[in-house]
């Protein structure tokens, strides 16, 4: 026993300040570890939102976005929560009654209201664009236009959202930010990738913007938009065709049939046994065509089907122009474009129109492509409405709608047989809709920073995983030092 006493009684381990040094630092690495775990632990996201409606030529759209609102300093990855679409036409079908206009937009304002926390309502932004449909109308009736907007504006101010105004959109600012929309979902503009092309297709006007290394603005600067975004520059090339989206385009078509003002015209652009008596004045209606008008006509004529593509594709070459360009080279009506390069996005009624017809898988060959949009066309009238129930008036259109995009690409903007298959058909990207409103919004908001922000060079894991291993290597340096100067202590002369 005295032997055991005398061995605890030199181990310096068993001595209280040892026992109690290695008691307090084992509490305090403990102390430490669960410190830095529950100050970086996870919590539970706090969100910050934003409204942008889409006013279009035929129709109007709410998108709700929403970003983690801890990160409000440029970093936070924007991304859409809710869409709703507005009942009924665009809102400059509203010029007989323009408050009709601002009604229309109330049933998906109050989803809006439901989609986002009543707190977070008076700091969520709320911006309204009008695109081609409000732009023909202004060069129309300027007046009309802004009373529909007045109708508009009074209707989105009486919502608890903090109101950013209501405006008019440049084509080139629709091209531009429908073009930063698809490379932000896709992360190319972080990281510094090769970006990806735009093409937007709306009822009213279509969209071109894609960035080439030919192009630096100074031929055709009007075309030209620059960009500084996450530390890197893009020159992009962006163009606005207004009167060329699918439903202008028909009536350039119409109106390049009916220009000597007859009582019938066969349409090759309509399925065969497709008949139906239209109002010269309905398709004359709009700036886009209004002065091809023939000066005497009848009130109607007969619109009937011959269902048959490639005379399709004529009639509807007829509707651009390929001959004037004091470029280098152009597209078309004259309008300069550089070589297209990269690859391409194709959304809004590109997307609609071919995925009706199931011909989005552009790793199919154009040939092939054609071939089934001929066949679909060729199919009378009678079996098309038996095969499908969807209302006629849009049902009618989609051989039109079809051979139109495939002419505008590979005639108008020069795609060929090799480069179509660079072209992708998309709705969507990353559960976010394609489309000008999100670019519009991270522009309007500065969520994209001009330089690239600064990042933790450790992730959170790694940093927690360094602490500790640290803190327990300093313990443990810490105890072998104690260790090897106790016996020093341990030896010095004793007092008798």
């Amino acid at each position: 026993m005295s032997t055991q006493r005398e061995m605890k009684e030199k181990n310096p381990w068993h001595r209280p300040v040892t026992i109690i040094i290695t008691v307090i630092g084992v509490i305090a690495i403990v102390t430490l570890v669960t410190v830095l775990v529950i100050q970086n632990r996870t919590i539970a996201q706090k969100y910050k939102y934003g409204i942008v409606l889409d006013a279009g030529s035929s129709h109007t759209s709410l998108y709700i976005y929403q970003w983690p609102a801890e990160k409000d300093n440029n970093t936070g990855r924007v991304e859409q929560k809710h869409h709703c679409q507005v009942a009924g036409k665009g809102i400059s079908s509203y010029t007989a009654t323009p408050y009709k206009a601002g009604e229309s937009l109330i049933s998906c304002l109050k989803e809006a209201k439901e989609n986002i926390p009543q707190k977070m309502h008076p700091e969520t932004p709320l911006y309204l664009g009008a695109t081609a449909g409000m732009r023909l109308l202004k060069l129309e009736n300027s007046s009309a236009s802004d009373e529909v907007f007045k109708a508009v504006e009074k209707t989105l101010r009486g919502f608890p959202f903090s109101y950013q105004g209501a405006r008019l959109l440049a084509g080139q600012e629709e091209g531009a930010f429908g073009w930063v929309t698809v490379n932000y979902l896709d992360d190319r503009l972080t990281q510094g990738l090769e970006t990806t092309g735009a093409l937007d297709l709306g009822g009213a006007s279509t969209q071109i913007s894609f960035v080439s290394d030919e192009y630096n603005g100074s031929e055709s600067p009007d075309n030209a938009v620059s960009f500084r975004l996450y530390g890197y520059d893009y020159t992009l090339y962006t163009h606005s065709f207004l009167c060329y989206g699918k439903d202008q385009a028909l009536r350039l078509a119409l109106a390049h049939q009916t220009k000597s003002g007859p009582t019938a015209i066969m349409d090759p652009c309509f399925h065969k046994g497709y008949n139906e008596t239209k109002h010269y004045a309905a398709v004359y209606d709009s700036p886009c065509v209004s002065d091809q008008k023939p000066q005497i006509v009848s009130e109607t004529f007969i619109h009937l089907g011959g269902g048959n593509f490639t005379q399709c594709q004529e009639v509807i070459k007829s509707v651009f122009n390929f001959t004037s360009c004091r470029y280098s080279r152009c597209s078309f009506n004259g309008i300069f474009q550089p070589p297209l390069q990269g690859q391409f996005g194709a959304f809004s009624a590109y997307f609609f129109v071919m995925n009706f017809l199931n011909l989005t898988d552009t790793s199919v060959p154009l040939k092939t492509v054609m071939q089934k949009l001929s066949d679909y066309c060729a199919t009378p009238w009678t079996q098309i409405k038996k095969e499908h129930d969807i209302p006629l008036k849009y049902l009618a259109e989609y051989c039109f709608s079809g051979t139109y995009i495939l002419t505008l690409m590979m005639e108008g903007y020069n795609f060929t047989s090799e480069t179509y298959s660079s072209i992708k058909y998309i709705q969507k990207i990353k559960n976010s809709d394609a489309g000008w409103t999100l670019g519009y919004m991270l522009n309007l908001t500065n969520m994209i920073p001009a330089e690239a922000p600064d990042s933790p060079p450790l992730t959170y894991t790694s940093y927690v995983s360094v602490v500790t291993v640290m803190a327990i290597l300093l313990f443990v340096i810490f105890i072998l030092i104690l260790y090897s100067l106790w016996p020093k202590c341990n030896t010095e002369p004793k007092i008798i």
